[in-house]
């Protein structure tokens, strides 16, 4: 039971404004497609404002664990292209990440302690053993959902600072991988351009790199642990 009355309001608030004003419908991939070229116009008009609004609109989803953050991460390659899509994503991710995980460390502590109290003591026991080396690991290869490590970390002693720069190096791999993939979604009018090379290479990245990312994590710990 959480006892915060703060974070009741917080949920409150966000399933008021999720019903009332449909929110949910702004990170759904039949969204994208459909305003896609309104979303481009307007980008293109105001560049910079769009921007702004994307990074935050991205840092507060993620910031909050709420569900949006590959839709997100599709629309930063769609409406920015690879190079500035993975550069606010990436940003934005990270400051998301990291407020939840302040949050977490100073005023849901009781609460993630008395749900997820299990896998706590799993995590602690393995940055005991590898060190930063883990966090790395989780954000490389999402066995663990996103929101949860940035949670759960909140609750360990790694630092701010430590989190914030590993967190970004980790997710930076698989979230080009997913803005690639949104340059190429936006590129498709016809139902033969699903056959398009550059396509069909986007979607064997997606395939292929959780089993690249997790032969790379186990080299890297065979490594570690022969050094040491």
């Amino acid at each position: 039971m959480i006892r915060n009355p703060w974070v009741w309001l917080l949920f409150a608030g966000l399933l008021v404004a999720l019903f009332t004003f449909d929110l949910g419908r702004f990170l759904s991939l039949d969204f994208l497609k459909s305003h896609h070229v309104a979303l481009i116009a307007y980008r293109v008009e105001h560049p910079r404002v769009t921007g702004l609004l994307y990074f935050c609109l991205y840092a507060t989803v993620t910031g909050l664990s709420v569900p949006g953050v590959i839709i997100l991460s599709l629309a930063g390659g769609a409406l920015f292209g690879l190079l500035w899509g993975t550069v606010l994503a990436s940003f934005a991710s990270t400051l998301g990440g990291t407020l939840a995980f302040l949050t977490a460390r100073y005023l849901l502590r009781d609460e993630i302690r008395r749900h997820w109290g299990e896998r706590l003591k799993t995590v602690e026991a393995s940055l005991a053993g590898d060190g930063s080396f883990y966090l790395f690991s989780l954000r490389l290869i999402p066995v663990v959902p996103y929101f949860l490590v940035n949670l759960l970390m909140g609750l360990t002693r790694i630092s701010p600072w430590t989190f914030c720069w590993i967190s970004q190096l980790g997710m930076l791999p698989l979230l080009v991988v997913y803005v690639n993939a949104g340059t190429q979604l936006a590129r498709l009018d016809a139902l033969q351009d699903v056959l398009s090379p550059s396509f069909l290479i986007s979607l064997v990245l997606l395939a292929v790199f959780p089993l690249l990312a997790r032969g790379f994590v186990t080299l890297l710990r065979g490594q570690r642990r022969s050094s040491s």
